[in-house]
């Protein structure tokens, strides 16, 4: 059975790539056309995060890179060669799409809403009645903020903390419509927030909590008297100073909130092992998410040790909100995940996989050593040993 994957060049698509070569002599890559060269990339990833040599060389002849345009009819290729592709595959994976908190909705919509219409069409086409896995998120839960969310719930009644959500779940949305009408097996992957501590490097793609912290970090710079200079210290006009002379900012939040975050190999992993089951011929959803949550508090401590600054959790936003608090304020859902006292339902996966299923522990070590600024010149090439790649089994 033959693979394609969107995404391949992602944070998560490189790790679901790494695990399909374990079990498929070769994948089909659905790279954006126009990113760059896919093929560098997935190569230079799998060399700095310790894959063997003969793995690394193998590539080439093991990957097949097909440029295509997710927000275009027929991917953006001709009719001829989108039939050629689809009639190829026995499998899809669609892991591609924009997690751009500060984006708007007809925005994300085209790339994760159309994008999946359009691989949806390319499963439709294919004479091999590909079976789809689409990567959803279990944020597709909206601002729903407490007790027990349940896989078999999609329902868009408590509204979303961002236009990123929503376009997810419209996404999902119509991933059930397809399979109702087409009456064809979909596989949904909800994974919750995504880390990794393997250490930040300017050839492996971005961490997704970098986002949260480039953006503090523009507001306190944009923020300008009311922020910390170069050397972290309080200017003139900042709000009471914290320890060590850092600017207090008050950022609406519960004390006892907790946020639920896995590593990315494992939730990879565990995504490629839920593919071989055997599908029951409608839409099958999993939670793949950490046994256990990362407290607010611990999340709160982390992005003070990154933005240098000192976090107040309040229950309410301040009457008078300094420059900073406001531009941080300005960003939607970005603070909002601070009061968050969910839980995601995942019995399904762990009735499945028993311990195997459960995550190594995500604390705030674990975070900070993927966060944490490194020395270029000091800094080692790889914190993955050559074990994670065991030897191939194909299908």
């Amino acid at each position: 059975m033959h693979v394609a994957l969107t995404g391949a060049t992602g944070f998560l698509g490189l790790r679901l790539l790494r695990r399909l070569l374990d079990t498929h002599r070769s994948v089909t890559v659905l790279a954006h056309a126009g990113s760059g060269d896919a093929l560098h990339r997935i190569t230079r990833f799998f060399a700095l995060t310790g894959a063997p040599e003969a793995f690394v060389a193998g590539l080439p002849g093991r990957l097949r890179v097909v440029e295509t345009e997710l927000e275009r009819p027929w991917l953006g290729l001709s009719g001829r060669a989108f039939q050629e592709l689809a009639d190829g595959l026995g499998a899809i994976w669609h892991s591609a799409g924009s997690i751009n908190l500060e984006g708007g909705l007809p925005e994300l919509r085209r790339t994760n809403v159309e994008g999946t219409r359009h691989v949806m069409e390319l499963a439709a086409a294919g004479r091999a009645r590909p079976v789809v896995h689409h990567v959803s998120t279990a944020f597709v839960a909206g601002s729903r903020r407490e007790g027990v969310v349940y896989e078999d719930e999609l329902d868009d009644a408590y509204g979303f903390e961002n236009a990123y959500e929503r376009s997810k779940y419209e996404a999902e949305v119509l991933v059930h419509a397809w399979s109702r009408e087409h009456r064809r097996p979909v596989v949904v992957l909800r994974p919750s927030i995504l880390v990794t501590d393997l250490p930040p490097h300017p050839d492996l793609p971005s961490h997704p909590l970098q986002v949260i912290e480039r953006i503090m970090r523009d507001a306190r710079r944009t923020a300008g008297p009311g922020s910390p200079d170069h050397d972290g210290a309080a200017s003139a006009g900042a709000r009471s100073a914290g320890p060590g002379g850092r600017p207090r900012i008050r950022l609406v939040g519960h004390p006892h909130g907790h946020l639920n975050l896995i590593p990315v190999e494992h939730a990879a992993e565990v995504m490629v092992r839920l593919a071989g089951l055997t599908p029951s011929g409608g839409v099958d959803t999993y939670h793949v998410v950490h046994d256990r949550d990362v407290p607010v508090p611990t999340i709160v401590t982390l992005l003070e040790r990154l933005v240098r600054l000192s976090i107040d959790l309040v229950a309410t936003k301040p009457d008078d909100p300094s420059a900073l608090e406001a531009l941080v304020d300005f960003y939607p859902g970005l603070t909002a995940y601070l009061t968050h006292r969910r839980r995601f339902d995942d019995t399904r996966v762990r009735a499945l996989f028993g311990p195997s299923a459960a995550s190594g522990r995500v604390d705030l070590d674990h975070l900070w050593s993927g966060l944490a600024p490194r020395d270029p010149v000091t800094a080692g090439p790889s914190r993955t040993p050559t074990a994670a790649f065991p030897s191939a089994r194909y299908a």
